[in-house]
């Protein structure tokens, strides 16, 4: 209806020249923007961004029309296509639609926050049981997300991974479509610290291999790891995700116990062989190459 009323305000302003139906057309539009993405759920995020990206390009696109202006109805049309693009492989990545995530939330039946208010108990650890759990493991799997990014920990990183196997641990990176902001993100950082491609392993090449890995190391990462998307009903169901949570020792650096872009609480934070350690990832992946 509102996309309806846009339309005939438009027509109208572009017959009589009308400045209130302009303004009117302008204020429907905001409406409409607003109502379309408040319902979408935390963990479409992503996608929306990249959407709205899109929706900018054919904007730009359109003005370029109005305008008889070639190079911004080519630049505009390069943003449009290229966004939607992206849309559509974040989709895929996260086991989605378009329409579904354009229609809001992430399922038609939502549960409740695994949070329930009580503070769970986490087990901590310091930067010097990181490096000895490291240090004595025959394989370390590390998941990289935005939290990597954020810190720019890539070029330390990749100095403690090449210590590690300059003591015989076997390592991989273990890479999710969407971890970070858009897909291949993590891939970028980790090309430019460097890091050879054959350690770097995307999902459905690494997800049998957790059983069997000593150490899992979350770097920066929340709802890509987090087990919640294999139950019904929760926000995030459906969403492949890396299943960390079978490896046998997972440990897990972030600032905070702060909730991902889903607004989930992480249950892989209180598994028994969770260890968290808080603070800059930057900073934590330093400390672990001192101790070691």
């Amino acid at each position: 209806m509102l996309a309806l009323l846009i339309l005939g305000f438009g027509i109208f302003y572009y017959s009589q020249s009308s400045q209130l139906a302009f303004l009117v057309m302008c204020g429907l539009a905001l409406v409409l923007g607003i109502t379309l993405i408040l319902p979408i759920g935390g963990a479409d995020m992503p996608v929306v961004v990249s959407m709205l990206n899109s929706y900018s390009g054919w904007a730009a696109a359109g003005i370029g029309f109005t305008m008889n202006n070639s190079v911004l109805i080519i630049a505009g049309a390069c943003v449009g296509s290229s966004g939607a693009i992206l849309s559509y492989i974040m989709c895929k990545a996260m086991n989605r639609s378009i329409i579904a995530v354009m229609l809001g939330g992430f399922g038609s039946k939502v549960a409740a926050d695994a949070s329930d208010g009580v503070q769970k108990p986490v087990k901590s650890g310091s930067a010097e049981d990181v490096a000895f759990l490291m240090s004595n493991a025959d394989t370390v799997i590390i998941v990289p997300g935005y939290g990597l990014a954020v810190s720019r920990a890539q070029h330390a990183l990749q100095e403690l991974t090449s210590k590690l196997i300059s003591k015989g641990v076997h390592v991989k990176y273990a890479i999710h479509p969407v971890a970070g902001r858009m897909p291949g993100h993590m891939n970028v950082l980790l090309a430019e610290a460097d890091v050879p491609y054959e350690q770097v392993v995307e999902m459905e090449d690494v997800n049998n291999e957790f059983g069997q890995t000593d150490v899992v190391f979350v770097i920066g990462a929340n709802d890509v790891v987090n087990p919640a998307a294999k139950k019904p009903g929760t926000q995030i169901y459906g969403m492949p995700i890396l299943e960390a949570h079978k490896a046998k020792t997972i440990i897990v650096n972030k600032r905070s116990m702060a909730s991902g872009y889903a607004g989930l609480d992480n249950e892989l934070f209180y598994l028994e062989k969770t260890m968290m350690v808080f603070g800059d990832a930057k900073k934590i992946v330093e400390d672990i190459l001192k101790a070691i």
